[in-house]
């Protein structure tokens, strides 16, 4: 599962996070909400008139600052688990019916916890892209957290949700390895293909939803991480980089979709699914609707110039917001109507005909 991300938007924290100040004719409007990637604050100024060197924000101190939300993330992760179990213990999850020798609570408990982390992970990257684009995009007037909290809660949610999906990639591999056969070095070997390769697990959906979660995971790794690094690959490219973590969300509840046996059947969870990116998708249309960077804006179309910007760039920007607004629509057909694309559900007495392989 999920996600990403990773995080969505600019990563600030309480602490000043950058040292970069916006390109000449890139000037904030007044009113421009800018990040502290953008316009770091001055904290910790010294009241006698000199002023003392923000500190850094460091992956070390984030890590130390994420470990409330990390514990949060795991009460939610065990009663998730718990959920998962009373549900199959109960006949009443459609994964039974999915595969019905997953009744076997103890025999694969292993694998439902697999599935309450990425069920976690889905929600804290959801949360992290929320935040990322609240911070940079318009926001409410009025939240109940300080810009600077914001950005912090932002990048510590966006450091759990790499982890959680990590726990989610690895408790389906030991989940591999507990029922094979072969001989330990064996089943190793074939765990990590399945688990970590791309294509290596063949059978039945998982042959493109696994590559579309490794590809998630593979991508929320370096996006999450490189905000640590942006003085040495310099803030523009850093957020060029950092915009494509919309993408490790995307395909994280793609990878749901396509194989949480949760929501394996048209139903009322899948749709929920669905109707819980209309936000995501308002949030990203208002973001590049007003954007921060007046360069970002979109004004009338000038002339091409030889830097690559005006009319090429104006059609570009343009095009997106069509594309956000179009996607925003096609999710609000698909929550009013309930073809959600999930499969029909099948008949009461049906045991051992759906295999999800």
């Amino acid at each position: 599962m999920k996600p990403p991300p990773a995080s969505a938007a600019s990563e600030p924290g309480d602490t000043p996070v950058s040292s970069e100040r916006p390109a000449p004719g890139d000037t904030p409007a007044p009113g421009d909400d800018l990040t502290s990637a953008d316009a770091p604050e001055a904290v910790g100024a010294a009241v006698t008139g000199t002023e003392r060197r923000p500190a850094r924000t460091t992956l070390r101190s984030d890590l130390k600052a994420s470990l409330p939300d990390g514990l949060v993330a795991l009460v939610v992760t065990a009663a998730v688990f718990a959920l998962l179990l009373a549900r199959i213990r109960a006949k009443t999850s459609s994964t039974v019916s999915v595969m019905p020798f997953m009744a076997d609570v103890e025999g694969f408990w292993m694998y439902f916890l697999s599935q309450a982390f990425g069920w976690a992970a889905l929600l804290w990257a959801w949360v992290t892209v929320v935040l990322g684009l609240l911070l940079s995009g318009p926001r409410p007037g009025r939240l109940p957290l300080s810009g600077p909290r914001l950005e912090r809660l932002h990048r510590t949610t966006s450091l759990n949700t790499i982890a959680l999906i990590a726990a989610h990639a690895l408790l389906f591999a030991a989940e591999l390895v507990r029922h094979d056969t072969a001989r330990w070095h064996a089943r190793l070997y074939t765990a990590f293909v399945e688990a970590f390769v791309p294509g290596g697990y063949d059978s039945g959906t998982g042959q493109i939803a696994i590559p579309v979660g490794q590809a998630a995971l593979y991508l929320a790794v370096p996006l999450g991480l490189l905000f640590y690094v942006r003085h040495r690959i310099g803030p523009k490219t850093w957020r060029v980089l950092h915009r494509f973590v919309i993408v490790v969300y995307v395909l994280s509840v793609w990878h749901t979709l396509l194989y949480g046996t949760n929501v394996w059947y048209d139903g009322w969870f899948r749709t929920t699914i669905w109707l819980l990116q209309l936000p995501i998708a308002a949030l990203l249309l208002a973001r590049l609707l007003r954007p921060a960077r007046r360069s970002e804006r979109l004004s009338r179309p000038v002339p091409a110039t030889p830097g690559g910007g005006g009319r090429p760039a104006w059609s570009l920007r343009l095009a997106g917001r069509l594309a956000v607004a179009a996607i925003a629509v096609a999710i609000l057909a698909v929550v009013l109507t309930g073809r959600d694309g999930g499969r029909s559900i099948p008949p009461a007495d049906t045991s051992s005909t759906h295999n999800h392989d």
